[in-house]
């Protein structure tokens, strides 16, 4: 890493003919990072030889290079290029469909080019050439960026990039460390911006020239090599120079830069011993259960035909299943398998490691905020890609990373450095697949290469956000329909879902909430289309009303005694509260306008503690004796706490969200929501948490507190009132639609709907 692993100067200044050898910074830097922005002023193949030094372990780190150069080249650039297009089954740059611009590089010594041809065949190598408009100049500048993902480092000085300049002249550069301050920041960001503006092609100082015609057959000058094999080159080339360098200050960087190839070395070895132990202790992936359910098989011969595909199943019904059965099909046919799973949270993390366990999948790299290394097992993955032997099956693995994680800029690079084949090969799954319709994650699409996908999701549809919805389905390759369908009624008459009864309970506002909501309810009707039923205006200020609104609703007071009677009820019916879910009212977030996918470690509302602590105060008020453990973002024990509510050692657990994507909890018998949402999936997923089966469950209860404000006719916000509410009793008709007393929902609402003249049928 470039903050910890590189010794810096207390000035950030290199000098020829001193300690800190302008050669030394190219050396340490390239060991240490994975990416290189370049700009360079006049170039040379020598320059880029001086430059070579740790260019293998750069590559071994999943190295990429963006180079600007100016227009004066060598016939060497070109032989380059063609080398790397020699192997015609391997993937290289099409040089004349890119945009009409060149892609060259340059290498005096052999294993550079080596090098260089290896960058070429893996796509990770981008070179801009330009030319000043005016005058007969060149381009001059001297200025590049070192990333390790995490920390950058600039540089910027008098250095030419020719070998007289870095190891004769006496020259200097000065670095720019982003751990050293606000200034040194903004100068990386100078930089960044001045270099992201050329190369984007925004720079109207420069003419941006196309590349020479590249001869098509060439006779293959240099020989493919490996990682591996070109990090040996290296090392005996840097010990060969060292020995025959005649300044002690050289020597020294360039010892250096072999004791980090050889440290690199000493890794792979250990890592393919590791590699050869996992390949005798791997046991044969296979289907957990007797066989796939039909409607899982249904799943997989509908979406291999084109092999991606939307699953629209009912929570509950086994996607997590239903996918990993088609990894194992994959893996029948090819006998190796390759994925990358994506979620909403770290609990379905390891939720899903389990899962894959359970198939016999190993090689599983978990990529979250909990997990710090897993970007050397990536590495590992891309070790035995470049170790395999042209008839070696490729490596299998299963990359479980969380939505947050995966939309991380430094993260998305680091998964998308696999090879371009292995991408190709592999399967994604997108768990909760609505979270692909988030902007953070949408902008990362059109970069990946994985071809094979499966979206999973009981409501894939985003509200309020049909760019999100159609970049969805077309991401999924569907046509407007989803690939496989399975409805949690065919679920629940399967008999793969438990029965339920659904309780509604009408919830009045009190005469100061009914007031404010009065006053907010005025304001929104401003932005409020009757015909089309839909708002439109000012987002900000909509949204601020919006907010407002929902936050009365979600902390109506007079949810509290509707929930101490129902706890009343449960406790003298059973004696006791075990198996309760209650999903406490949400505070302040307005749940069905976020668009962006789930953080890693969400940042809960400051009064959620006071909310959910209200609430078991009821529950104990009821039954001292009771155990209640909240289930909310942060926590460190989940599986524990799980577990216990399993056994009934816990007795109730309050939640606020996190029960809401994915999270197992099949021992639940009782549900009570108390929080109140526009935001249709969040109540199908809680139901389908309540429905999960049980050897010891026969039938699930489900109390539903609504929201119902009072309205005039006669007042001109009433059509929207009366709008809103009825897409809440859409709601409603359909949980008791599938329960097994729907004429309860019928007779309860009976009141609020002859009020607003609507019918609940």
């Amino acid at each position: 890493m470039l903050k910890t692993d590189v010794i810096w100067p207390k000035s950030r200044r290199f000098m020829s003919r001193t300690d800190w050898e302008p050669l030394g910074f190219f050396s340490e830097a390239l060991c240490n990072a994975t990416t290189f922005d370049i700009k360079l002023g006049f170039f040379s193949s020598s320059a880029i030889n001086v430059l070579a030094d740790g260019f293998a372990a750069f590559l071994y780190n999943g190295g990429r290079m963006r180079m600007i150069i100016n227009d004066v080249l060598s016939e060497e650039d070109r032989t380059a290029i063609v080398v790397g297009e020699s192997d015609i089954n391997t993937p290289y740059f099409d040089l004349n469909a890119i945009g009409h611009i060149s892609y060259t590089l340059s290498k005096h010594d052999e294993h550079f080019f080596e090098c260089l041809s290896w960058l070429i065949r893996n796509e990770r190598i981008e070179i801009k050439i330009i030319t000043p408009k005016i005058g007969n100049g060149i381009a001059h500048s001297k200025c590049g960026v070192f990333s390790d993902g995490i920390n950058k480092v600039a540089f910027d000085g008098s250095c030419n990039f020719s070998k007289m300049a870095l190891i004769e002249n006496i020259e200097s550069i000065n670095a720019f460390c982003d751990w050293d301050g606000e200034r040194d920041k903004e100068r990386i960001n100078d930089i960044v911006r001045d270099f992201n503006r050329t190369f984007s092609g925004e720079d109207d100082t420069v003419k941006y020239l196309k590349a020479d015609q590249i001869i098509t057959y060439i006779t293959k000058t240099y020989k493919y090599k490996d990682i591996q094999e070109l990090l040996e080159d290296e090392r005996r080339i840097l010990h060969r120079r060292a020995e025959n360098s005649t300044s002690d200050s050289i020597r020294r960087v360039l010892e250096r830069a072999k004791a980090k190839v050889t440290a690199i070395m000493d890794t792979i070895n250990i890592r393919k011993a590791k590699v050869k132990n996992e390949q005798l202790t791997t046991l044969t992936p296979k289907f957990p259960f007797t066989e796939p359910r039909s409607y899982q098989k249904e799943a997989f011969n509908k979406w291999k035909v084109s092999q991606k595909g939307l699953f629209a199943m009912a929570t509950g019904t086994g996607k997590t299943l239903t996918s990993l059965n088609c990894l194992l099909e994959i893996y029948n046919k090819f006998k190796y398998y390759q994925a990358l799973i994506l979620v909403p949270t770290i609990t379905l993390v390891e939720q899903w490691e389990d899962e894959c366990k359970r198939f016999n999948f190993s090689h599983i790299i978990k990529v979250s905020s909990k997990n710090n290394g897993w970007r050397s097992e990536i590495d590992d993955i891309k070790l035995k890609e470049s170790l395999a032997q042209s008839d070696d099956l490729p490596p299998s693995f299963i990359i479980i990373a969380t939505y947050a994680s995966f939309s991380r800029e430094s993260s998305f690079k680091q998964l998308m450095s696999l090879s371009k084949k292995t991408q190709r090969q592999m399967l994604l799954i997108a768990d909760e697949a609505h979270n692909i319709g988030a902007p953070n994650v949408i902008s990362k699409l059109d970069r990946m290469r994985i071809l094979r996908r499966i979206g999973l999701s009981a409501t894939p549809e985003r509200q309020f956000d049909d760019k999100g919805n159609n970049a969805i389905m077309q991401f999924f390759g569907c046509d407007g329909k989803y690939t496989f369908e399975y409805s949690m009624k065919d679920a629940i008459d399967n008999g793969f879902l438990c029965r339920y009864k659904y309780f509604p309970h009408v919830v009045r506002l009190n005469e100061d909430e009914m007031a404010e909501y009065k006053k907010i309810s005025l304001q929104l009707a401003k932005f409020y289309n009757v015909d089309e039923d839909t708002f439109s205006g000012a987002d900000d200020i909509l949204m601020r009303l919006l907010l407002k609104r929902k936050r009365i609703i979600h902390k109506a007071q007079n949810k509290e005694e509707v929930f101490r009677q129902i706890i009343k009820q449960r406790f003298e019916e059973c004696g006791n509260l075990k198996y309760t879910l209650v999903y406490v009212p949400e505070g302040v977030q307005l749940d069905s306008t976020v668009q962006y996918a789930t953080t890693d470690n969400p940042i809960d509302d400051a009064d959620v503690d006071k909310l959910i602590d209200k609430y078991t105060q009821i529950i104990q008020e009821i039954s001292p004796t009771t155990t209640v453990r909240k289930f909310v973002s942060g926590i460190q024990d989940r599986d524990e706490v799980l577990r216990k509510f399993s056994t009934g050692e816990t007795e109730v657990l309050t939640s606020m969200k996190c029960l809401d994507e994915g999270v197992d909890v099949p021992r639940s018998e009782l549900a009570i929501f108390c929080a109140s949402t526009g935001n249709p999936r969040q109540f199908i997923q809680r139901r389908g948490r309540i429905l999960r089966k049980h050897p010891d469950k026969h039938i699930a209860i489900i109390h539903d507190l609504v929201v119902a404000p009072e309205f005039d006719s006669a007042e001109e916000n009433y059509n929207m009132e009366r709008n809103l509410l009825k897409g809440e009793l859409q709601r409603v008709k359909d949980f008791a639609g599938l329960s097994e007393n729907p004429a309860f929902a019928y007779t309860e609402l009976e009141e609020i709907t002859n009020y607003y003249n609507l019918s609940i049928f």
